[in-house]
């Protein structure tokens, strides 16, 4: 099976979301920039408010493809303890790195979200979506930082992923729905008959046209 794009997409992985629908305390979240077409959906169909979750990877200088950890919306840091520790990793290299992605991630966020404050989590039902999960790291690293704000549940929900990897988000999760668990897998964009980049535009739009439809309730003061 082929969804034609994200919008599709959101649209059916929405109706497995349907248990969800119309509860005051649910909150939907999209990984930008892919994962924000398909939230748009799902929260235009669960009539909950949408907004964006931001994660950035802190890379090892000179290794940045080896994770130390992350940074996310609210200025949270998660680390990859083992890593720091096998690697012995001075904390100022670590707060040099987690500086410089914080101060990117806020440009984003100021990009997408002008001046919407930062939803508030704690209590609340977060269904947690991007486009597909292929090794689930940013994925990871965004429930990692969301337990930190103390939400009531948090839902993973993907139009598709590779079958190991829903798997284990069973378990790192409070749920985990993949639409589609295709074997073999190979990567997200297969399962997609358009997967063309979503812009910075395309997100802002969808930001606020969601905004638009769904009266702002439940923000950080």
């Amino acid at each position: 099976m082929l969804y034609r794009d994200r919008r599709e997409a959101g649209r059916q992985l929405a109706a497995k979301l349907a248990a969800y629908a119309g509860r005051p305390d649910v909150l939907v979240l999209a990984l930008p920039r892919g994962g924000v077409p398909v939230a748009y959906e799902v929260a235009r169909a669960l009539a909950a408010p949408l907004d964006i979750f931001l994660v950035r990877k802190l890379g090892l200088p000179g290794h940045e493809e080896l994770a130390m950890g992350a940074v996310a919306s609210g200025g949270i840091r998660v680390l990859n303890k083992e890593v720091v520790q096998a690697l012995r990793v001075p904390e100022e290299v670590i707060a040099e790195v987690a500086a410089l992605e914080l101060e990117e991630l806020e440009r984003r966020e100021r990009l997408y979200r002008g001046d919407r404050p930062p939803p508030y989590v704690r209590g609340r039902i977060v269904i947690l979506i991007d486009d597909g999960l292929a090794t689930g790291s940013t994925m990871r690293a965004a429930i990692a930082a969301l337990r930190r704000q103390h939400p009531a549940r948090i839902v993973v929900a993907v139009p598709v992923g590779a079958p190991e990897t829903c798997a284990e988000f069973q378990d790192e999760a409070d749920e985990a729905i993949c639409a589609l668990t295709p074997d073999p897998f190979y990567a997200v964009g297969l399962w997609y008959g358009d997967f063309t980049q979503t812009t910075d535009e395309e997100v802002r739009d969808l930001l606020e046209q969601a905004g638009a439809e769904h009266a702002p309730v439940g923000h950080e003061a």
